[in-house]
């Protein structure tokens, strides 16, 4: 390894795991993708001898894991073990040895393949700073639609919630998404952009997976021994044109909205739903709270679970991911009718986009985001970029686009293009 390879990655205020080169690789599509990735896991750790002092999540055997959005996706998702784990954990930093040669891990090598991934070999990681946003040349264009498209698939969501029929009866929400790519005039920097997300989105996870990265602001699910955690965000309020010196003016426009509120509802009883066997205890607040980020307001709900043992064996983070992909906060309600519809109104395939991505370690414990507020690093100088709106009754395709720009705003602001 030297200090051209690119790093894995989820931080959070300043926590979590960063990943170094790479011992071994999972890949798999379709419908079993999941399960594929578990059980490949399952032989990796059955053959695997660990030291592992600390036993904290995170620590011993670890993968990070990118999964496609849809059972139908070309798209190859990924568990990956590093050659290397850096970790920090309230107050805690540990640095994890990985091979697959049957070598013995030392300290040294250790420590030696640190010192080389912190002593890069070419100009590639002396960048700005992680805060700045040096202005970039390129242009962003129309991907899969262009926007009056996709407002037209817009209207062709709200026509099918309104009307149902038999191909969508039941249907209460859908979400659709869109795609814009962004040509760059010289290569783009990936650790730069995981270094200005993590910055400027503390309050989000920063994910760096292969090429894609982004700073999600919704946590599917994580596991700490039986607890697990999951935080839903549903109804979207865009901070750039926020009067100013009006109290709580997101309060009132979210919570105040049918449309936001039935939104947030729709999802948060999705994943209770879907969460429900397996915790023998959960709960969620009455009423969600305003979660405040630099470009919009979210509503938002943190679901505490605690996970039922079945002969003696709890679920693992890669299990529960799989029961709940996708939720109704990125697919919709009925999922499997939304899903169907989301296949025929956005004409792309989403790849990696909102689906989950994270890490997982031996004991069955893992954090894994929904990945939102992100791109796909398609070559050096193109960069695809997606953001959706939940689309109910009262939606308006107008609104539901300006929706999609704030969402745009962080990856575009990462990649120096406009903020």
């Amino acid at each position: 390894m030297d200090g051209t390879a690119e790093p894995l990655c989820w931080i959070r205020r300043g926590q979590g795991l960063v990943g170094l080169g790479e011992a071994a690789r999972f890949t798999g599509t379709g419908p079993d993708r999941f399960a594929d990735a578990e059980q490949w896991w399952r032989d990796v750790l059955a053959a695997a001898r660990v030291t592992d002092p600390l036993r904290l999540p995170g620590t011993g055997a670890a993968a990070f894991g990118s999964f496609a959005f849809s059972k139908t996706s070309a798209h190859a998702s990924t568990l990956i073990v590093p050659s290397l784990l850096v970790g920090f954990r309230d107050g805690t930093a540990w640095l994890t040895q990985l091979t697959m040669n049957g070598a013995a891990p030392t300290a040294g090598d250790a420590h030696r393949q640190l010192r080389a991934f912190l002593a890069p070999a070419s100009g590639e990681f002396t960048t700005a700073g992680p805060g700045s946003a040096r202005t970039v040349t390129g242009v962003v264009e129309a991907g899969a639609l262009d926007e009056a498209a996709w407002k037209e698939s817009v209207a062709a969501g709200v026509a099918a919630i309104a009307t149902g029929g038999l191909d969508h009866a039941g249907l209460e929400k859908i979400v659709l998404a869109r795609d814009v790519v962004a040509r760059l005039a010289a290569p783009v920097c990936r650790v730069s952009i995981l270094q200005r997300l993590s910055a400027q989105y503390s309050e989000c996870w920063t994910y760096g997976v292969d090429g894609l990265v982004g700073a999600t602001p919704e946590m599917l699910i994580k596991v700490d021994g039986d607890m697990a955690k999951a935080r839903v965000l549903a109804g979207t309020l865009d901070r750039e044109d926020a009067p100013d010196g009006v109290p709580d003016f997101a309060a009132t426009v979210l919570a105040g909205s049918d449309k936001q509120r039935r939104e947030h509802d729709f999802a948060v009883r999705s994943l209770t739903r879907q969460l429900a066997p397996f915790a023998t205890d959960l709960s969620f607040p009455p009423e969600p709270f305003i979660l405040e980020l630099p470009n919009v307001w979210h509503l938002a709900s943190d679901v505490h679970a605690r996970l039922a043992d079945n002969d003696g064996h709890l679920p693992t983070s890669l299990a529960l991911v799989e029961a709940l992909h996708p939720t109704a906060a990125v697919c919709g309600t009925p999922r499997e009718s939304a899903g169907k519809l989301i296949l025929e109104l956005e004409h792309m395939d989403r790849g990696p986009y909102a689906g989950p991505v994270g890490w997982l370690d031996g004991a069955g414990n893992g954090e894994w985001g929904i990945a939102l507020r992100g791109a796909v690093i398609e070559d050096p100088t193109t960069v695809r970029l997606y953001a959706g709106a939940g689309i109910v009754a009262a939606s308006d395709p107008a609104a539901e686009l300006a929706e999609t720009w704030a969402k745009f705003r962080p990856m575009l602001q990462a990649l120096g293009l406009r903020g």
